[in-house]
C-alpha cells in the first residue's frame, strides 16, 4: 500500500508538472490567440466562441496568456535553480569535506551562507531592481541567490555523511586529493539529494516569480506572466473572478506539481526510506 501511495504522489507531480512543460513547449509554436494583442471591443470576453478560457479586462485572451506565462514562469525556474545549483553545491561540498584542522573554514562558509539566507528574494529583488531596473533578469538573479543556502546546507549536510564511508577514508588513506574525492565520491553520492532539494526550489521559484511579478519587481508587460495576471485582475476580483482564477489555479498546480514530485523522488532514491517502507 505504500509503493502504492509513492508511485502515485511521483506520478500526479511529474503528470502536472508535464502539463505545465507541455503547455510552455506547445507555446512556442502555437497559441489560441496572440497573448499580447489588445482588443478593446472584446475586453472582459466570456468563455466560448474560440475564447476557451474568455478574455481580460484589455481583450487578450486569458488562455495564451497562461500558456506563455508557463514558459516564463519555467524560464524563470530553470535559471534561478541552476545559479543555486551551481553556487551552493560547492560551497556546500567544501563546508563538508573541511578537516577539523580548518573548521573555521566551514563555519566561516557556513555563517555566510546563513547571512545571504536572512534576506528574501522580494527584498533582493528590490535592491537589485534599484540599480539594474525591475526585469526578468533580476527577478531570475534574485530568487537564484536566495535560494543559495538551501542547497549548501543540504549539500554539506550530505557531505558529511558520505566523507564518513569506508571508500572514503579508503580513498583519503590512499592519498587522493579533495577535489578527486569530491568528483569521484562525494557528488555521485549526494547527486539525488541536490535532485530532491531542485524539485522543491523549484516549487518555491514559481512563487517567488509570480510574487515578484504581482509587485512590480519581476516580468515586465507586454511578456505574459501568471503574477502579474494576478495583479492585473485585482481590480475585478469580485465583478470578474475568473481572472484570478485562471493563474491563480495554474500557480497552485505547479507548485503542487513540483512538491509532489520532490517528495516522491526523496522516497524514491533514498534507500533509507525504500527500506522502510518496504
Amino acid at each position: 500500500m505504500s509503493g502504492r501511495r509513492l508511485n502515485l504522489g511521483l506520478a500526479t507531480g511529474g503528470a502536472l508538472v508535464g502539463v505545465v512543460v507541455a503547455a510552455a513547449l506547445v507555446s512556442f509554436v502555437w497559441t489560441p490567440h496572440d497573448p499580447t494583442l489588445v482588443d478593446a471591443a472584446g475586453k472582459l470576453r466570456e468563455p466560448g466562441g474560440g475564447y476557451l478560457l474568455g478574455a481580460d479586462k484589455f481583450g487578450r485572451d486569458t488562455l495564451s496568456q497562461l500558456m506563455v506565462g508557463a514558459r516564463t514562469t519555467l524560464y524563470v525556474g530553470v535559471v534561478a535553480v541552476g545559479i543555486a545549483a551551481v553556487v551552493g553545491t560547492p560551497l556546500g561540498v567544501a563546508a563538508g569535506m573541511a578537516p577539523r584542522s580548518r573548521g573555521w573554514l566551514s563555519e566561516l562558509i557556513m555563517r555566510v551562507n546563513d547571512l545571504v539566507f536572512a534576506f528574501p528574494a522580494l527584498l533582493l529583488a528590490v535592491m537589485l531592481g534599484a540599480v539594474y531596473g525591475a526585469g526578468t533578469l533580476t527577478a531570475m538573479i534574485a530568487i537564484g541567490v536566495a535560494t543559495v543556502p538551501a542547497f549548501a546546507r543540504v549539500a554539506r549536510a550530505a557531505t558529511m555523511q558520505v566523507m564518513v564511508t569506508d571508500y572514503v577514508l579508503a580513498a583519503r588513506a590512499a592519498g587522493r586529493r579533495g577535489p578527486a574525492i569530491a568528483l569521484r565520491h562525494v557528488l555521485p553520492n549526494i547527486g539525488s539529494v541536490l535532485i530532491v532539494q531542485a524539485s522543491v526550489s523549484f516549487a518555491i521559484a514559481i512563487l517567488a516569480e509570480a510574487a515578484l511579478s504581482f509587485l512590480g519587481f519581476g516580468t515586465r508587460p507586454p511578456t505574459p506572466s501568471w503574477g502579474r495576471m494576478l495583479q492585473e485582475s485585482q481590480e475585478l476580483l469580485f465583478s470578474t473572478p475568473r481572472l484570478a482564477l485562471w493563474p491563480g489555479l495554474a500557480i497552485a498546480l505547479a507548485v503542487l506539481g513540483f512538491n509532489l514530485l520532490g517528495d516522491g523522488l526523496r522516497d524514491h532514491l533514498d534507500p533509507k526510506l525504500r527500506n522502510a517502507r518496504g
